[in-house]
């Protein structure tokens, strides 16, 4: 049976069930996500539980910030300049950090079984292009990359590396205000930049398109922001190949991303989540496993008859 995008509604059925404890321990459930995999060509959708072990944070997971901290809005950023302001000041202390992150063990796992044919390829929900790093292929970045930044206007498009240059151009003095300010390393977030204060803001300037003037964004879906067509389109093309859905290091709270395991379960297709804590796809699943996805993918492949690296 042909995986479908499911176009209409969340099935309200499926919303109003409560994630519950499935199974024995998380050592005695991976080899049943080994015989889940074992013959069965894979995708992957991941979550920001798959680059925690990168250094880079998350919102939902143990130790995730959405209570703390108030994500950038889409209508936010594209109606207000003091919204902007306040985006591309954090971006700009703390995108030297996200931007020496590094692919960790879950990543170099994923990308082996691609290699050996073992996973069609990754549905990613994380903006910080380490699947590529660790050497996927197939990879469809659902809500883009950080290391792009585009022209709302023109459509013009540049890399964050040299946006981040015309930034500190333009407020070379603000950063050194910031940095003496700072006590100690300046906490990363989970936007790819960095906790300041308010008072912060003071002085900083955005630049605009060097082409048109226009307002520049980070090629990335923000809260509120639909996920482009094209790529929705894409996810669902690499879905056809899946007979198995192996979801790792993600809650499933957002739709964009939980859409696959309603095609999946639709279709018949087997669904392996590895997560830490509870997700909004436990109660669909076949199998769940409460594990650090640094140690239970290696170990995975390692099983499944390609050792990682």
């Amino acid at each position: 049976m042909p995986i479908e995008d499911p176009r209409s509604s969340e099935p309200r059925s499926l919303e109003s069930r409560s994630p519950g404890p499935l199974g024995p321990s998380p050592d005695d459930r991976l080899p049943q996500l080994v015989e889940l995999l074992r013959g069965r060509l894979a995708v992957a959708l991941a979550g920001a539980g798959c680059s925690t072990e990168s250094g880079i944070p998350d919102y939902r997971g143990p130790e995730g910030r959405l209570r703390t901290r108030r994500p950038m809005l889409y209508k936010e950023f594209v109606g207000s300049p003091e919204g902007r302001a306040r985006y591309w000041s954090r971006s700009a202390v703390g995108w030297p950090a996200f931007s020496a992150a590094r692919p960790n063990a879950a990543h170099v796992a994923l990308a082996a079984m691609e290699r050996a044919g073992l996973l069609a390829g990754v549905i990613t929900q994380n903006v910080d292009g380490l699947h590529h790093a660790a050497g996927s292929r197939e990879v469809v970045e659902l809500h883009g990359s950080l290391a792009r930044v585009r022209c709302l206007d023109c459509g013009e498009s540049l890399p964050r590396r040299t946006f981040q240059d015309l930034l500190l151009s333009l407020n070379g003095a603000w950063l050194g205000r910031v940095r003496r300010g700072a006590r100690g390393a300046v906490e990363s977030a989970p936007d790819g930049d960095a906790e300041l204060s308010a008072e912060t803001l003071a002085g900083f300037r955005v630049p605009g398109c060097r082409s048109c003037h226009g307002v520049l964004k980070p090629d990335v879906v923000f809260f509120g922001e639909n996920v482009p067509r094209g790529r929705v389109d894409a996810a669902w093309r690499l879905m056809q190949q899946a007979e198995v859905l192996l979801v790792v290091g993600s809650s499933l709270t957002v739709f964009s991303g939980r859409r696959f395991v309603y095609g999946a379960k639709k279709a018949g297709v087997p669904i392996g989540i590895v997560n830490l804590g509870p997700t909004r796809g436990d109660d669909l699943a076949d199998l769940k496993v409460e594990a650090r996805l640094g140690e239970a993918l290696p170990r995975l492949v390692r099983e499944l008859g390609s050792p990682p690296g």
